[in-house]
């Protein structure tokens, strides 16, 4: 048995600075010197993964110019580190084959080339060979989604352009086997918006392209497909479900714009006369309808009443010869102010239930004369008619005149104005009297109707109205109903309205009912452009006389506005050893809305090491909750959300990439605590005899490691003598032949 010669040699040492201190990491190397040829050379091969089990590597015997013979003799073995799990050598063919089933996924992620690096190292006399099998991708993944359905509730009232986050489809395999593409289907409504395709940190957003419309469509279905690039291609899919929610955007609708009806004159209080219908498109509340008489003509309102079915009953007294019809207006409304308006004719049927009258004007001027029918008497002489009298006598006295025949006739004539606001019905009793004796008499009733005239002007209920309207009301919505009476009768007492023209420019964003004085909104409000308004309304009747109302309508904030985040200074990179509470960001965020809707909270997600603080009114700073650690976390994309107090409230996103400095923390590390190696006997001097390399986890130049050896006496010899290191590379070199066998061990 030959002798053993033991050496002792350097460490290999790596070496760098951190903060003005040097941390180094050792190496003792045991070097043993055995009686070989020489390394003999390096084959490479290329297969692809999920090779089944037995598969054929390459024949190994063949590529290195190896006699299987000698494979056996010489004890041949695969070294492969980590890796002996997945390939194994059959020296009875001189060929390498898959041990296990490679998932290149498993083994390097997403890291490319992938590969395996092996040795085969052979006995007396010892010969090292190098061999690296590349594993290459198949498409065997496709994209998947998390999740197979994604929900949306989306209100109808959305504005085209809004965007809809989408889940992100992964796929493990790389390069054209990789996610590709995206597909969205149908694009009716939406289409898809994408970032760079191959970069999984982008966005895929959903983009609303044309508005949307509960009344046609409440549900939508949409399938996201993400595609890779292989052959055949490989796709996953998610299901999207979007409920659209309805908003107030549809009016009443009356089943027909004109009703006709007929009713006797003389119906009890209490009859039905019609039933009128609209039909209101909205959902739930905002398709729930109300109805009302709209009418202010000859106190319509007060003579008929529809309930919250549309029935329409009689509840004041109809008298044919005071209107032979009605012309009846009801109007429809749901709870968020549209309405829609119809017509009712009603006829009435005449009953005979009427006295013959006399009729007068309420201006009918003093000195007026009515002629009355004569009395008549049989009797002759002193017992014949002698006189007559009428009671009462406030408003009229008698005159007796005779005809050309000698017959006497009276007529009554007025001495005082009538007024039919304060009396439109006078009956008197005319009294005829005989001169005998005894006296007798005999009477009639006369009644005196007093027909209209245009004396009184229209006179609002209020000469000043308030309202307070939101500003988001939408156009056509109601603001109020402003109400103006006439106690004139019949045209007369028909009443109009309209704005006056000192309104201004205030009658551009609002619109008036001449008929009913409904005043709505006519353009789109906005709380932040204007907070009043002031409009003077003006009641006119069929004989021109006029009243004027102001009506004062109060704009109400709606949070409509969004906070606004404006970035003053960002200090970009910084130090992974900045101190907490160091500032990163300088924000400043508005909200144009007042009050609570104006008020604004700010925050970061609270896994992430910072947090916002508040240093004046809308100001706040980005600082830093906790130390850094570049190692952990190189850069950190800082999602800062803006949200106000409104119900519902706005938030606003604003994203900050924040790059980590590295400092010189961490010491280099050596992938193994102990190496052996082998050294050819009579090597060639500069020969590679094994390479070692340390990590550190720091980056730049705090990276860098150098390497050197570190002379040591073994048995009388200085180990630098027979080897050196590579200072860049770790690569430790002979540096001249060993003509003995000489047995080195080394350790880290």
């Amino acid at each position: 048995m030959r002798p053993v010669y033991t050496h002792r040699l350097c460490c290999v040492m790596a070496l760098y600075k951190m903060s003005e201190r040097t941390i180094a990491r050792q190496v003792l190397l045991f070097v043993c010197f055995f009686s070989f040829s020489s390394v003999r050379g390096q084959v490479s091969y290329t297969i692809p993964e999920e090779m089944p089990k037995g598969s054929l590597v390459g024949n190994i015997a063949q590529d290195l110019g190896l006699d299987v013979k000698r494979l056996k003799s010489g004890k041949a073995r695969v070294f492969s580190g980590d890796t002996a799990e997945y390939i194994e050598l059959n020296k009875e063919r001189g060929v390498l084959l898959i041990k296990e089933r490679i998932d290149r996924e498993t083994l390097c992620k997403q890291t490319s080339p992938c590969a395996l690096h092996l040795q085969i190292i052979l006995e007396t006399p010892i010969e090292l060979y190098r061999i690296t099998i590349e594993v290459t991708d198949i498409n065997d993944n496709a994209p998947r989604f998390k999740r197979t359905e994604k929900r949306f509730e989306i209100s109808e009232s959305a504005v085209v352009g809004s965007k809809f986050m989408l889940e992100k489809a992964v796929d493990e395999d790389i390069g054209k086997n990789g996610l590709q593409r995206y597909i969205l289907s149908p694009t009716d409504s939406f289409t898809l918006k994408l970032g760079n395709q191959a970069d999984e940190g982008k966005t895929v957003e959903m983009i609303l392209q044309k508005p949307l419309d509960r009344e046609k469509q409440e549900n939508m279905s949409l399938l996201l497909t993400a595609i890779d690039g292989g052959e055949p291609e490989m796709s996953g899919t998610v299901q999207i479900h979007i409920t659209v929610l309805d908003v107030n955007d549809n009016a009443p609708v009356f089943t027909k714009s004109l009703y006709k009806a007929v009713i006797t004159e003389n119906a009890l209080k209490g009859t039905s006369i019609l039933s009128v219908s609209a039909f209101d498109q909205d959902k739930g509340s905002n398709g729930d309808v109300t109805y009302s008489i709209s009418s202010n003509i000859d106190r319509i309102s007060e003579m008929f009443h529809v309930d919250e079915k549309g029935v329409v009953t009689l509840v004041g007294d109809i008298d044919y010869e005071k209107a032979k019809y009605y012309q009846i207006d009801v109007e429809a409304t749901d709870n968020g102010g549209l309405s829609d308006s119809s017509k009712i004719m009603l006829d009435v049927i005449d009953v005979n239930d009427n006295k013959p009258l006399i009729t007068s004007m309420s201006k009918s001027s003093k000195g007026s004369r009515f002629s009355l029918d004569s009395a008549h008497d049989p009797d002759v002489g002193q017992n014949t008619l002698q006189r007559y009298t009428l009671n009462p006598s406030n408003h009229f006295t008698l005159k007796e005149l005779s005809r050309s025949d000698g017959t006497k006739y009276v007529e009554m004539v007025l001495q005082t104005p009538l007024d039919r606001e304060q009396q439109e019905e006078h009956t008197l009793i005319l009294t005829a009297f005989d001169g005998g004796t005894p006296q007798k008499s005999g009477t009639v009733k006369i009644t005196v109707v007093v027909i209209d005239a245009n004396d009184n002007p229209p006179m609002f209920s209020q000469s000043v109205y308030r309202v307070f309207l939101p500003e988001n009301a939408e156009q056509g919505s109601s603001v109020v109903r402003v109400s103006a009476t006439d106690k004139d009768k019949g045209s007369y007492g028909e009443v109009s309205y309209s704005f006056s023209q000192n309104t201004g420019k205030a009658m551009e964003y609002f619109t008036i009912n001449s008929a009913t004085g409904e005043i709505r909104v006519n353009v789109l409000l906005d709380y932040e452009k204007s907070k009043q308004y002031e409009l003077n309304v003006e009641a006119m009747d069929k004989g021109r006389l006029t009243d004027t109302s102001k009506v004062l309508v109060e704009i109400t904030d709606v949070n409509d506005n969004a906070p606004v985040i404006s970035v003053i200074s960002f200090s970009n990179p910084i130090a992974e050893d900045s101190a907490p509470e160091t500032v990163i960001a300088m924000l400043n965020v508005k909200d144009i809305d007042s009050g609570k809707n104006g008020q604004i909270r700010c925050s970061v997600d609270s896994d992430l090491p910072f947090r916002i603080k508040s240093s004046s009114s809308n100001f706040y700073s980005l600082v830093t909750d906790q130390f850094l650690d570049r190692e952990k976390n190189s850069e950190y994309n800082i999602t800062i959300t803006a949200t106000d107090e409104g119900s519902p409230s706005f938030s606003t996103n604003k994203t900050l990439n924040l790059k980590i400095c590295d400092v010189n923390d961490n010491a280099p590390v050596f992938q193994r605590q102990s190496y052996t190696a082998y050294v050819l006997e009579n090597n060639t001097p500069g020969v590679s005899i094994f390479a070692m390399t340390a990590a550190d986890q720091d980056s730049g130049n705090n990276a860098r490691v150098s390497y050197f050896l570190e002379d040591v006496i073994v048995n009388g010899v200085s180990a630098s003598t027979y080897i050196s290191v590579n200072a860049e590379s770790g690569e430790i070199l002979a540096l001249r032949s060993s003509p003995k066998k000489v047995v080195f061990n080394y350790i880290c």
